[in-house]
């Protein structure tokens, strides 16, 4: 009898760890059912991907590694006693579709590895034969645990400012706004984290539909490495200039990436667009662009017909050179109109919402960028992201180059926005801004006082409607407008954690 009560609990004990939710059956009739709502905790720990940041062998890159302060982890310190946040090489896989180098990976010169939360820390990584990097944090230093990878080349035909928010590692990505373009060169690169091999499919979907591709489908990803693949090589069919990239795993988990190089515009990171969903927004389009163009498609059956706003900093409005304010994208193609004049000298966002919102239709979305004209040109990608429903970070940071975009839905939103110490030294600020409905608001003082070496900004709505965030950070190059642009995502500290009380009536022998 004792043997079988402990059963019952074990089992009792394990669906309320699963579903929040036991129930128990004795010999005096089943014990009332009690559920309890889930309860939030700091994550234990947290992985990131950042992909290999270039080949060439000019190029110069900062990896900032960041944790806030302010999320204690449940779980203190790791098995081995101390927390840990740090970056380690990934093996190089086959390069499909292009020339793989054969020199030897280089690490970085010094780990980026935190070593309380708070303290920004960098290291630099210079050349062509820099590897993709995979990262892990654990206790305390694992809720918000952000790698920053920041990529200057200054000459050849992957000139540009290259930045990107190193990724965790998913099975499901989308980037609209890539090219198979003969004057483009985009790579997806897949990098898996983990010790067991990941298989990867990737689709492509141009204005007329799906393209017909070869060697798409089943991609290996060895256990801790990466593997680029470059787009035009997987189909036969004419260069298309707006293509959507659909990346899926059937066995285990990678972080994906688009680098795209236009040899006219240079280069930049497309990071993965947000989750399919009826509206999107695209936060923190800079003052000064001069080309912007949007790029759409729907995952699903049914066509999308967007209404197309931009969030000024007084208010929403249909932007110039916008036609008739509405986009029509038919049900697995890719649709990209031109947007000329749309900022005119001011930051915005550009909102995305059902022309009819009894037909709401899941799209993405992102945004190709460009500032400058003829040779001081520069592109950068700005990709649809969610709201922030707790708190973001975006690291590496300078002072007088770094712009903080945020977007209110809904109604006014409350904002407080963290700069922390720099790298090498400075006090920690912070303030709380009112962000307005339909509003944009740029923010570029937001610097931290006696800063030395980069810093972190992270925001954490307080109250009011959903908000969206992005960073831009401009470092012009022998007159070239050098930039890049990093949505911020909701950094994940917190997870749900399900909550069961359990009244059994434990039989006597």
């Amino acid at each position: 009898m004792k043997r079988t009560t402990l059963s019952l609990i074990a089992v009792a004990t394990a669906l309320a760890a699963v579903t929040g939710f036991a129930t128990l059956t004795t010999q005096d009739g089943p014990a009332a059912p009690v559920a309890k709502a889930p309860t939030r905790l700091p994550v234990e720990r947290a992985g990131l991907v950042c992909p290999v940041p270039s080949t060439s062998e000019v190029a110069e890159t900062v990896y900032t590694s960041y944790t806030p302060a302010g999320t204690a982890s449940a779980g203190g310190a790791t098995k081995a006693g101390q927390p840990t946040a740090r970056l380690l090489p990934a093996a190089s896989g086959a390069t499909r579709g292009g020339s793989g180098g054969g020199k030897k990976p280089k690490a970085p010169k010094a780990p980026a590895t935190v070593t309380a939360p708070g303290k920004p820390v960098t290291a630099e990584a210079n050349g062509a034969a820099v590897p993709a990097l995979t990262g892990s944090a654990t206790g305390t230093l694992a809720p918000g645990w952000t790698v920053q990878q920041t990529t200057v080349v200054t000459a050849g035909g992957a000139r540009g400012l290259l930045g990107l928010t190193c990724g965790a590692p998913d099975t499901d990505f989308w980037f609209p706004a890539a090219s198979t373009a003969k004057e483009r060169q985009d790579y997806v690169h897949l990098t898996n984290p983990d010790d067991t091999a990941a298989v990867a499919d990737i689709e492509l979907y141009g204005p007329e539909g799906a393209l017909k591709s070869q060697f798409t489908e089943g991609i290996p990803v060895p256990p801790r490495s990466t593997v680029p693949v470059l787009l035009s090589t997987l189909t036969g069919e004419a260069a298309q200039r707006d293509v959507t990239v659909h990346v899926t795993t059937r066995s285990g988990r990678v972080g994906a990436a688009v680098g795209a190089a236009d040899e006219k515009l240079g280069s930049d990171w497309l990071a993965a667009a947000a989750d399919p969903a009826s509206s999107a927004v695209l936060p923190g389009i800079p003052a000064d662009a001069t080309s912007v163009r949007l790029v759409a498609f729907v995952p699903g059956d049914d066509d999308a017909d967007l209404k197309i706003q931009l969030a000024t900093p007084t208010g929403t409005i249909v932007p110039a050179g916008a036609g008739s304010g509405t986009l029509h994208v038919k049900s697995g193609m890719t649709a990209a109109i031109d947007l000329p004049g749309l900022t005119r000298g001011q930051a915005g966002s550009l909102l995305l919402t059902p022309s009819d919102p009894k037909k709401p239709t899941p799209v993405v979305a992102a945004l190709q960028v460009v500032r400058g004209k003829g040779e001081s040109a520069e592109i950068a990608f700005l990709p649809a992201t969610a709201a922030i429903s707790a708190r973001a970070t975006v690291a590496d940071n300078r002072a007088k180059a770094s712009t903080l975009a945020l977007t209110a839905t809904g109604s006014d939103a409350q904002v407080k926005i963290t700069a922390s110490a720099g790298s090498r030294g400075g006090t920690p600020t912070s303030k709380t801004v009112t962000v307005k409905a339909g509003a944009t608001t740029a923010l570029t003082d937001l610097v931290p006082g006696g800063v030395k070496g980069g810093y972190a900004l992270t925001v954490e709505p307080v109250s009011g409607g959903k908000v969206f965030a992005s960073r831009t950070l401009a470092l012009p190059e022998d007159g070239v407008q050098m930039f890049t642009v990093q949505p911020l995502a909701d950094d994940r500290g917190t997870v749900e954690v399900p909550s069961a009380r359990q009244d059994l009536k434990v039989l006597g022998n």
